[in-house]
This record gives C-alpha cells, structure tokens and sequence, in this order.
C-alpha cells in the first residue's frame, strides 16, 4: 500500500511571473537550497522573524512546513511562494499571502524574506507586486495588509513603493526574536 502525503498530492502548477523573477509554491526538492540560503543568511534574517526552532532547517522540518502549507492551500487560507530568479533559476526567499479572509472582510496579510546576497537588487519589490496582482486579480480579494517593525526601514521603504499606505502603530504586536515587538502597520484596497 502506498501513502501518498499531503503536500505531493498532484495538483496545478500555480506558478506565477514577475519582471525579474518567478514565483511557485515550495515542493519536496527545494528542501537544499532552501537550507543553504537561510542558513547562509541566518544573521540577517534572524532580528526580523519568528525565534528559529532548533531544527528549522532540517529535512524533516522542511517536510513539516510544507505539510501545513498544503493544508493553508487546500482551505484558501494562504498561498506560500518561494522566488526564483529568472536568469538562473536561483531560490532567493518566500513570499507569502496569509490570513486570506473571505465573506465581508475578503482580505489577506503579506509577508516575505529574501536572502541577503539578493537583497537592494529589486527582487522582493518584483514578488511582492506580483502578490498584489494575484490577490487583486486572482483572488479577487478587496484589500492586503503588511507589517514591520519601525527600525526595518528597508521593509517600510518597499512596501510604500508597492502602494501601501502606512495606516497605523501596534505597540508589542508580533513575538519577534524572542521578543513582543512594536509594528508599524501598512495596508492597501484593491484599485477600483
């Protein structure tokens, strides 16, 4: 008998295409370079995210995460992206549109990460107006939502390229780093 996980059911591609890069969900196979760009970019990407389990980075882990992205899928609750740059196919970071509500609120939540050697290259702004695109006109959501914290001026200076607007402060909104941090909020309604 054979068990057919989750995440490899078959389903359709979802690939979505920017300027300079291209966007899927994660799959089994990414697990390596995955790895390999977080560690590697570890020190940058630690100040702005989630304290890292101990074994984030193993195989089973990455198994782990890509079991419950499906189920996110599955719901309609979130579409998780990893980026790719076109030129060479390289993985890059994640973006990804979560807290999809639907009903009267028909909105989502954005947030990414990209690894440090691409960084200040205009990749993430490239993903991130792809997102955009694909909520508006994909999902046909009314409105997105991003955050960061107030020191993360490079995440603050691209989403109002993006066409947020900075529409408010939460004081210890997320557990970052180990720490309740204060969050400046952004958000946007779909163009009519």
């Amino acid at each position: 008998m054979t068990v057919l996980l989750p995440f490899l059911k078959p389903r359709p591609r979802l690939r979505l295409e920017g300027r300079e890069v291209y966007l899927r969900p994660p799959r089994p196979g990414d697990h390596r370079p995955w790895a390999t760009l977080r560690a590697k970019s570890r020190p940058f990407l630690e100040p702005w995210e989630p304290t890292w389990p101990e074994h984030d980075l193993t195989r089973a882990a990455f198994r782990a995460r890509l079991s419950a992205y499906a189920r996110e899928l599955e719901l309609g609750e979130a579409y998780p992206f990893f980026i790719f740059r076109r030129a060479d196919d390289a993985l890059i970071g994640a973006v990804r549109l979560f807290h999809v509500r639907r009903g009267v609120a028909q909105t989502g939540s954005i947030g990414y990460w990209i690894g440090q050697p691409f960084t200040r290259q205009g990749y993430m702004r490239d993903a991130v107006e792809v997102v955009i695109r694909f909520a508006f006109k994909g999902l046909d959501l009314h409105r997105l939502e991003a955050a960061c914290m107030p020191e993360n001026q490079a995440s603050a200076a691209l989403l109002l390229k993006c066409g947020f607007l900075e529409e408010g402060y939460a004081p210890a909104y997320l557990k970052i780093n180990g720490g309740w941090r204060d969050h400046r909020l952004f958000g946007m309604v779909a163009p009519e």
